[in-house]
């Protein structure tokens, strides 16, 4: 294969290592862009969204613009982003409103529609490989009144982190078998098969790929030795005062764009007039 995500390239990784290290970002004030109108960038809101998801796969921003999901659309295809995952609990449009759902269904039964804490995870991990979660848009339509913090790493530095400790970590986790996502089942049998396949891959154009939850009623991950240590290894990283590992609220008109890196969500508690509301676009493509 060659490339920097390659473990027989050793020049190929240390050069990328070292810009990677030099470029990243540490300071979470620098992730912030102040947008005018989110659905129509100007050439300079855009050159600094793209420039923060270039050097750390994700970027911030803040708006007095009230969004709609049509608005969410036209934000991001400006970045590239325009083959939406259309998830079975989207709408039509292929944008889900992320909000406690007080009502018995299906939407009650998954976390994202709880008030609960999510661990950390990237998006769409349960996907088959042809639709793989590449970039997302995360919109804050109304924040919670309490709580709902999100702590946020690139899944490259994880990656880099990780391989300065020992590569035989990211060989265990770039298995093929390394991790599988039990079948969703449903009143009709089988709604979505399982689904085995490594944690980090890289894909035609050479990007690093991340697959990974930290929900153990989500995940059956590998019996051996190897692949045991590497995930123990990556759970103390998630756990660590790292300086690229960071933590912020979204405030009602923020918004995270992101090439689908690692994140959580702390619990919160809602005001019972203005519940919390996020828009959740999934993409197929990243941010480019």
């Amino acid at each position: 294969m060659g490339g920097p995500f390659d473990l027989a390239d050793e020049a190929a990784w240390l050069r990328w290592h070292d810009h990677k290290l030099a470029h990243a970002i540490t300071d979470l004030g620098q992730l912030i862009v102040e947008i005018d109108d989110p659905a129509a960038l100007t050439v300079a809101e855009r050159a600094a969204l793209l420039s923060r998801c270039q050097r750390s796969n994700m970027a911030i921003y803040r708006s007095s613009h009230v969004m709609d999901e049509a608005a969410v659309q036209r934000l991001g295809a400006q970045l590239g982003l325009l083959r939406l995952d259309a998830n079975w609990l989207a709408d039509e449009q292929g944008i889900s409103r992320i909000t406690v759902c007080q009502e018995a269904g299906q939407r009650q039964t998954y976390i994202p529609y709880t008030d609960r804490a999510i661990k950390w995870h990237t998006d769409g991990y349960y996907n088959p490989p042809e639709r793989q979660i590449r970039g997302m848009v995360l919109h804050c339509a109304q924040s919670a009144g309490q709580g709902g913090e999100n702590r946020l790493l690139d899944h490259e530095i994880a990656y880099l982190l990780l391989r300065d400790i020992d590569p035989e970590l990211i060989r265990a986790l770039s298995a093929p078998d390394a991790m599988t996502i039990p079948a969703r089942t449903d009143e009709h049998g089988i709604a979505r098969p399982a689904q085995t396949g490594p944690v980090f891959s890289v894909d035609g154009k050479g990007h690093l790929h991340m697959r990974y939850t930290a929900r153990t009623r989500s995940i059956e991950w590998k019996a051996d030795a190897a692949t045991q240590r590497a995930v123990a290894q990556l759970e103390h990283l998630l756990d660590s005062a790292t300086p690229h590992l960071f933590c912020t609220h979204l405030e009602t008109g923020m918004g995270l764009i992101c090439n689908n890196v690692l994140h959580d969500r702390a619990a919160f508690t809602d005001t019972p007039d203005t519940p919390r509301l996020l828009y959740r676009a999934r993409y197929l493509d990243r941010v480019e």
